[in-house]
């Protein structure tokens, strides 16, 4: 992991966005459509520290986003090539675009100032989406990415984003995926590889920390 100085030097919330995947009431809440990972996002404290990084994050400016995955009811656009889609559609939540299952999970609070990015395809937030774009205008550098699922879209959201040119920031006890041994062995054997790893605390000593003023 770095050091907390190089972590807050990279953390500049000038540049910064918290991102959370996923985090909506069909995937995280009680009645989710993926029972398992909803249980073990919400029973490891993954839900919670989640929802502590956003509101340091409304609180020290970071901007933050939210990438939610929904579909049509008539299921237009939606990709049909591959088990795991075609699994989806016979699950009995759906997560239905206008439905509560889109709509982002408590305990994460949406403020005014968050973007909320919906999808109707892929597996990925920056796959086909104006994220991509809404970072660039931002002046986004780092990615602090959050939330679920450690197996699909959490690898595929920093995969995506380290190759658009971004730095990912991962604290990996805000990402959940099933089985619960599976997500510290993909963090060290494959996220290690291409993003920063690090804790949700260390994340919220950075939000908090009053930035040095560099003087001409």
């Amino acid at each position: 992991m770095p050091s907390y100085e190089a972590l807050s030097e990279l953390l500049d919330p000038a540049t910064t966005v918290l991102l959370t995947v996923e985090c909506q009431q069909g995937v995280v809440g009680p009645d989710s459509a993926l029972p398992e990972l909803a249980r073990e996002a919400r029973s490891s404290g993954v839900l919670d520290r989640i929802a502590r990084l956003v509101a340091a994050a409304h609180e020290s400016g970071v901007q933050v986003m939210h990438a939610i995955a929904e579909r049509r009811p008539d299921g237009r656009g939606a990709n049909h090539n591959a088990r795991l889609f075609r699994a989806a559609e016979r699950l009995p939540v759906q997560q239905l675009a206008g439905s509560t299952a889109v709509r982002v999970a408590p305990p994460v609070e949406v403020a005014a100032e968050d973007l909320v990015v919906r999808r109707l395809h892929g597996l990925s937030p920056l796959a086909g989406t104006d994220v991509d774009a809404l970072l660039r205008n931002l002046g986004c550098r780092m990615l602090v990415v959050t939330g679920v699922s450690a197996n699909v879209a959490v690898p595929n959201t920093v995969f995506d984003a380290v190759n658009r040119g971004y730095t990912a920031v991962v604290p990996g006890d805000a990402i959940a995926g099933v089985p619960s041994d599976y997500t510290p062995a993909m963090i060290r054997n494959t996220l290690a590889l291409v993003a920063t790893i690090t804790t949700t605390d260390d994340v919220l000593t950075c939000f908090k920390r009053p930035r040095r003023v560099r003087r001409a």
